[in-house]
């Protein structure tokens, strides 16, 4: 089994973390510079994470993790789960979409409807986890809760959000720091 991804990234994070002790290999690109190269002749979507496995290649991160927990005999996700996961993947979805843009020397914090309606994804749904985490929805750590770390952890490396109002995010990440492989697949000592 091979995955290929960048340590930086909060999709491939996420993946790194489920294999957990599943024997791989990780090949760590630098998808904007020397890797792009690689990246295109493995992934035609042109994304990571991208997992190699016996001749089958699967290039997104949430059929990834389908792929990896039907090898690893775990249920599946519920549709709450699923629901879960949909709005974690867009505030991500959305952070990634600022973050490319303001390294593309645009200014995303203007008064443009396409950088208002990103940060309106990402705040709106923020609140919406955080509501989920004073509830007792991602106490057990599964991939959603998994996803939802992998997601705060990132916005707050890259400082995308202020956290005033889902501080609870905050705590729901800090105390799940000692889970296997989280500090192995810390985007800030890659």
């Amino acid at each position: 089994m091979k995955l290929i991804g960048s340590t930086t990234s909060p999709y491939v994070r996420r993946i790194r973390i489920l294999l957990d002790e599943e024997p791989h290999e990780f090949v760590n690109l630098d998808i904007y510079g020397e890797g792009r190269d690689e990246l295109r002749r493995n992934n035609p979507a042109l994304k990571i994470p991208m997992l190699e496995d016996d001749g089958q290649d699967i290039y997104d991160s949430r059929i990834i993790a389908r792929y990896v927990s039907a090898k690893q005999g775990r249920d599946p996700l519920t549709w709450n789960q699923q629901n879960q996961l949909t709005l974690i993947d867009a505030a991500n979805d959305s952070a990634v979409t600022l973050l490319l843009s303001e390294r593309s020397g645009l200014d995303t914090s203007a008064d443009v409807m396409f950088f208002n309606l990103q940060r309106e994804r990402i705040m709106t749904t923020l609140r919406t986890l955080a509501a989920m985490v004073d509830d007792g929805q991602f106490e057990e750590w599964n991939y959603p809760a998994i996803c939802l770390y992998c997601l705060v952890d990132w916005l707050d490396f890259r400082s995308l959000v202020n956290f005033e109002g889902v501080e609870s995010l905050l705590s729901f990440r800090d105390h799940h720091r000692e889970q296997p492989w989280v500090a192995a697949t810390d985007p800030r000592t890659a």
